[in-house]
């Protein structure tokens, strides 16, 4: 097939796509990975107004946990059915939910409520990035991957770039034909749905290889038993206590939900949600594990950055968003770099090792960082950063894809994409109720450092003689409050649940709250480092790595042309059949049934092996 032909997406007769094919397809996934991304760096930005409109920026982990939390648990699920069922109908849907959430998120009126319609939603964007990720490894061989990565890194970019703008102009308005600023952030998902929706039907018709398995509902079910309590109580441990009852209780009934969990697995074998045996591969076990703490470290210590650049440096949603472009931009050119490089030397294993090592030090270096820090350096910390999540994550994946027969692309991907989830859902709630359960310690010292030194006084005097702040009553109330030792802690409460205040304060009375909440994210940092060194030292131990040469979806088809080719056929008749090359490994059973001294032969072929394994 020439690029004259018609377009369409059916493989060619060696199970292969074209160049110009496999650009169709991609433009129906990037559509829906645009959805999702853009989706993730809009409510990042805008979070704060959201929780400060809401009354509860304190509560703000359950709005992200939610999400994440859904977002993960369905990923497996999705990765199995689209195993046996296809990717195109669960991608669809996967879509139709996202888009349904975020209409429900337009009418949240608590955090409460917005954290249970963006659970909804997430349960939608499980399907979006996992089956995207899915469906490359189906088309595109590992080591052509590269080729098409800056496609991909064109929607993230993009998304990057246009999601602080957009979010920060939506929070920024009071309302739009009477509606919130910030719903229209939800809302306007509902356009970009219906379009990633259209692309989709029309472009992705992939051939799917049907896996002939059940659907383990009961492991699905187990999972869910044994991870919400856990990441509930990681979540609400620093409130509740962790030796409380209810912390206690969650404990139970979360270890004894994965209890059950591995021996549902165990029990359904191959048909599992997440087969056990894949943790029999050296590569796939050390991979999952880095996954998990790489997961940890970058979203645990990417979701503070927004709030240190609004709380801390004053900056708006949209100033926020656009002082993220450092780490964009690590990200991007690391991820270009390391793709052309691999494409080229089919070297894979190196660059998730450089990349965790580059992160940790981006990590500590945030660690230093205070009210005082400029955003000049600051933002330098982020490029290096990124560099080194760039390195990390793209091969990750690629290597997980590598690891695992052909067939079973859809549930390694999901699988590999839920533990690094998951890792990161329990970095946010961890990470965020280290914040909240430190803040307020640290600004109560910062207070008392500014008392001691007369500076605080000072900022009281002038705020209480500023005609402006008198007629502000929040930014009133919290200097009055601190003119009267005795009732300042009342401010402690006002600024948790609405950190604007502070940018309103004077410069004197601004900086106790603006070092507090400084200090405490930096000790985030500093977890999230250690966490970066401990991921380079599991990823160190992986195996020497090849790629394949031939996608996944070819060597799917050839080996069930192989598998159905009956007694006696010559396989490299099936071979020619199939277009497909000299398979890697061949295993020749010999049978008894010819005449004395002959024998019959019957070729199986098996799926190539990976000499990491």
């Amino acid at each position: 097939m020439t690029d004259r032909s018609p377009v369409t997406t059916q493989a060619g007769e060696d199970g292969e796509f074209s160049h110009r094919q496999i650009l169709v397809i991609l433009a129906g996934l990037m559509s829906a990975m645009f959805l999702a991304s853009l989706d993730q760096t809009i409510v990042s930005t805008a979070i704060r107004t959201i929780a400060d409109d809401l009354q509860g920026l304190d509560a703000q982990a359950w709005v992200t946990t939610a999400y994440l939390m859904t977002s993960t648990i369905s990923t497996p699920l999705y990765g199995k059915l689209s195993d046996i069922y296809g990717r195109k109908p669960f991608f669809v849907i996967g879509i139709v939910i996202f888009v349904f959430g975020s209409l429900l998120c337009t009418l949240a009126d608590s955090m409460y409520t917005l954290a249970l319609y963006r659970g909804i939603q997430g349960l939608g964007a499980g399907a979006l990035m996992s089956l995207s990720l899915a469906i490359i490894g189906d088309i595109i061989p590992p080591r052509d991957r590269a080729k098409y990565q800056g496609y991909m890194l064109a929607v993230f970019a993009s998304s990057s770039v246009i999601g602080p703008v957009v979010g920060g102009f939506f929070a920024g308005v009071e309302t739009i034909f009477g509606i919130d600023g910030w719903r229209w952030i939800f809302l306007m998902n509902v356009p970009i749905g219906a379009i990633a929706l259209t692309l989709v039907m029309i472009t992705l018709n992939v051939k799917n290889v049907r896996v002939d398995h059940r659907v383990d509902w009961a492991g699905a079910a187990a999972i869910v038993v044994g991870l919400v309590p856990l990441l509930l109580v990681a979540e609400q441990g620093n409130t509740w206590g962790w030796g409380s009852p209810a912390a206690l209780a969650c404990y139970v009934v979360g270890l004894g939900g994965i209890g059950l969990f591995l021996i549902v697995e165990a029990r359904a074998g191959d048909q599992a949600l997440i087969p056990l045996r894949l943790f029999r591969d050296r590569t796939f076990a050390i991979v999952t594990a880095g996954g998990v703490i790489v997961g940890m470290a970058m979203f645990g210590g990417m979701m503070t950055l927004p709030l240190y650049m609004q709380i801390v440096h004053g900056a708006d949603p949209m100033e926020s968003g656009l002082m993220m472009l450092p780490l964009v931009a690590g990200m991007m050119g690391a991820s270009i770099v390391s793709g052309q490089l691999i494409s080229r030397t089919g070297r894979v294993r190196e660059f998730p090792i450089l990349g965790t090592a580059i992160s940790a030090v981006g990590l500590f270096l945030l660690w230093t960082i205070d009210a005082d820090t400029s955003l000049t350096l600051v933002m330098g910390y982020m490029l290096v950063l990124g560099i080194g999540l760039g390195n990390c994550m793209q091969p990750l994946t690629l290597i997980v894809q590598n690891a695992v027969s052909p067939r079973e692309i859809g549930v390694a991907t999901a699988s590999a994409t839920f533990f690094r989830q998951l890792g990161g859902t329990a970095g946010v709630a961890v990470f965020l109720s280290i914040l909240f359960s430190r803040v307020g310690g640290s600004i109560t010292s910062e207070l008392e450092l500014a008392g001691a030194d007369g500076s605080l006084a000072r900022g009281v005097q002038e705020g209480l003689a500023d005609p402006v702040l008198r007629a502000d009553p929040e930014a009133l109330g919290i200097v009055q409050a601190l003119a009267d030792p005795v009732s300042g802690a009342g401010a402690l409460e006002t600024v948790t649940k609405d950190s604007s205040v502070i940018n309103r304060l004077p410069e004197l009375v601004a900086y106790p709250f603006e070092q507090g909440y400084a200090l405490s994210m930096s000790e985030i940092y500093l977890v999230a480092g250690i966490l970066a060194v401990v991921a380079t030292v599991v990823l160190a131990f992986l195996p020497p790595i090849v790629l394949r040469t031939g996608s996944a979806q070819a060597e799917a088809a050839r080996e069930a042309t192989a598998a159905a080719a009956p007694s006696g056929t010559d396989l490299a008749a099936a071979e020619v059949a199939t277009g497909g090359d000299t398979p890697e490994r061949v295993d020749v059973t010999t049978t008894a049934t010819a005449e004395p001294g002959e024998s019959d032969t019957m070729t199986t072929r098996e799926a190539p092996d990976n000499p990491d394994r």
